[in-house]
């Protein structure tokens, strides 16, 4: 079985996709009306999603249990990726307050990182915690290019990297080998690091793929192979599945790629898809960004725990 599987959404490109996903399943459309949706993440204990629409300045909230929409937060600095840590908290990278930051289970606000060396960040894209307690975040600059999606401002630091913030709150730079790096995940036993790099939007010879690093003992990283390049547009945000496959966003859907890098599948979305994660109970169910939509689609895989 190969090719496109009518009125399911799903392609198969490798016949190992095909146990990847549930025969008669079908891509759901949940809401429509953002300008451009990004950073979904899964809580398991409410059985709610939230993601953001950055320019329209708000995290927006998908209730499970019913189905219902709603606004979590607006003004939301133009949020854009967010994680769940392991104490079950929100944290977020916000392009409008150039910051990386956790909302506490009373509903405050701590600031995670916002400058480097006294440097102001660019505007934090996206976000991982490792399970030592360390946060990992891309730092782009697109928050600042533009007013769409933050305010346009000159980079103090002058380059864009990938950091991590030690449980102690000390910042460092793990990599400054990145155009414009931005979707990132670690492997299910934390041993490796994705990084996407997403040059190509400002460099037509820019790179538009995904590395693969080795996360050392000491919380640096070695080695940085590129571990596939994107066929349709470029990778922005993925997850990977217990089994070490990375989903991935792209310009027509979400790509499926084997622990070797190759591209065995995909699901086809009818807009661009900034980024994915898995959810529901089971976290079987993965949660698809499009530009204006929020889609899912069951699949016979499971996401790794937190998300």
């Amino acid at each position: 079985m190969y090719g496109i599987i009518e009125g399911t959404g799903f392609e198969v490109i490798e016949p190992e996709f095909a146990e990847c996903f549930v025969g008669h399943a079908r891509v759901e459309r949940l809401w429509t009306g953002a300008r451009w949706s990004e950073g979904p993440v899964w809580f398991a204990a409410g059985r709610y999603l939230l993601w953001s629409d950055i320019p329209n300045n708000r995290i927006l909230r998908f209730d499970e249990t019913g189905g219902s929409v709603s606004t979590f937060r607006q003004p939301s600095n133009n949020s854009n990726g967010h994680t769940v840590d392991r104490q079950g908290r929100l944290v977020s990278c916000e392009h409008l307050a150039r910051r990386v930051t956790r909302t506490e289970h009373d509903g405050s606000i701590t600031v995670v990182a916002d400058r480097y060396q006294g440097k102001r960040l660019n505007s934090p894209n996206d976000v991982v915690v490792k399970s030592d307690g360390s946060i990992w975040f891309t730092d782009p600059s697109y928050g600042i290019l533009m007013d769409y999606e933050g305010d346009r401002a000159d980079s103090e630091i002058g380059a864009c990297h990938v950091y991590r913030v030690d449980p102690s709150g000390d910042i460092s730079i793990v990599s400054d080998s990145y155009m414009k790096p931005n979707g990132l995940a670690f492997s299910p036993d934390e041993s490796l690091l994705y990084i996407a790099d997403t040059g190509i939007t400002h460099d037509p010879d820019g790179p538009k793929h995904i590395r693969r690093h080795k996360v050392n003992a000491d919380g640096s990283l070695s080695g940085g192979d590129v571990f596939a390049e994107c066929t349709e547009g470029l990778f922005d945000g993925f997850r990977l599945d217990r089994d070490g496959r990375i989903w991935s966003s792209a310009a027509d859907g979400v790509h499926c790629l084997d622990s070797s890098g190759k591209l065995i599948g995909k699901v086809h979305i009818p807009e661009l898809v900034g980024n994915v994660c898995f959810g529901g109970p089971k976290l079987n169910r993965l949660f698809i960004a499009g530009t204006t939509s929020l889609y899912s689609v069951f699949l016979n895989v499971n996401g790794v725990a937190p998300v």
